[in-house]
């Protein structure tokens, strides 16, 4: 049996571009057809009389193909041919079409003016807070308990617990803990009373020593350091936890500070606290540890509570700035978010426009 195939020229409806918001490596290709065709075959040349070559195909249903990886700057010809039933039918030559590079991507412009928004806001609550001074922040129930737990500790005669999570000081957890740890140490030293630091990380162990000992010399008391009360325990977690358990269970601490980065561990450090009669206060960014934090501990720094610590603390006006500045561009991003959603619910096509630039 014999079949044959007829090549028609057919009046497909086909258009070729410049692929916008790309590096200028990819082209799109677009067409219609009244025809329901089974497949398409593209084919690309370099010049308009020159061979076509088949770059892919696509299923009928299909009307667009992207051709990627091509030479910024070069001129490409195409054309499409539509096949169904033996018969195939072929578009136009659509070119030349060049792949010219975007420097700037339109359609993510909308967060480029949240990041503006975002920058302005911190250099704005910076500058505010260096000429008037101080800046609200609303309380923090649990840094606010710091200091009445410390002066607790000295009253009875015993310790202070600080454990700065199971991370490295790569963590950003870890980092904020340490701020933290500052402050601590300088109450502490400036009444006295002994602070241990246990630590499963050697350079947390480092770090944690420098930031105590700049404490106590800061307020006066560099004696009062000790660099034995901060020491390295074990990179492994739950030998950590047992050997921090340990002290809990010798040293009797009065108050117990769990803040960082905490995992599997937090329920047992809370447990064994809340049985030796400490005040406890915790925080950590995990949300999976929180709810122990909660039910074992006095106090609880939830989630970002942790991050805004050091400056709530210090009453810096550069962190002071940054954090104001930050919640406000939070707000902006909700903003965005909101009118992003409705837009697409109640077609609002300004904002279906502006948030789609493509």
């Amino acid at each position: 049996m014999l079949f044959i195939s007829l090549i028609i020229l057919s009046s497909i409806d086909f258009k070729a571009f410049d692929t916008p918001n790309d590096d200028g490596t990819s082209i799109t290709l677009m067409w219609q057809s009244d025809e329901n065709f089974q497949l398409f075959e593209i084919y690309r040349s370099e010049t308009a009389d020159g061979f076509f070559e088949k770059i892919g195909e696509v299923e009928g249903v299909e009307c667009t193909y992207r051709d990627v990886n091509l030479k910024p700057g070069s001129s490409y010809y195409y054309k499409i041919l539509g096949k169904k039933e033996g018969i195939t039918v072929s578009s136009q030559v659509e070119g030349p079409v060049k792949a010219i590079v975007q420097y700037f991507n339109l359609s993510r412009l909308p967060m480029a003016v949240c990041i503006i928004i975002l920058f302005s806001a911190i250099i704005y609550y910076i500058t505010r807070a260096k000429k008037r001074g101080k800046l609200f922040i609303r309380k923090i129930p649990a840094l606010n308990a710091i200091e009445e737990a410390i002066g607790r500790a000295t009253e009875m005669g015993k310790p202070v617990l600080y454990v700065p999570g199971i991370m490295d000081i790569d963590d950003p957890q870890t980092i904020a803990s340490m701020s933290i740890l500052s402050r601590v140490a300088e109450k502490t030293a400036e009444y006295g009373t002994p602070l241990y630091v246990p630590t499963s990380r050697s350079m947390a162990m480092t770090m944690a020593q420098q930031v105590v000992k700049e404490s106590a010399t800061r307020v006066g008391r560099p004696d009062w350091y000790n660099p034995d009360n901060i020491r390295y325990i074990t990179d492994d977690q739950f030998a950590y936890v047992s050997a921090v358990d340990g002290i809990m269970v010798r040293e009797k601490p009065a108050t117990n500070l769990y803040l960082g980065t905490f995992y599997a561990e937090s329920l047992i450090l809370a447990e064994t606290g809340h049985s030796t009669g400490a005040v406890q206060i915790a925080g950590t960014a995990m949300p999976d540890q929180l709810p122990f934090f909660v039910a074992a501990c006095d106090y609880t720094l939830l989630g970002e509570e942790l991050y805004a610590a050091s400056a709530y603390l210090s009453q810096e006006p550069v962190q002071l700035g940054s954090l104001k500045g930050q919640d406000f561009g939070k707000l902006i991003f909700i903003t965005v978010i909101v009118i992003g959603v409705l837009s697409q619910l109640f077609k609002w096509q300004f904002f279906i426009n502006l948030f789609n630039v493509e």
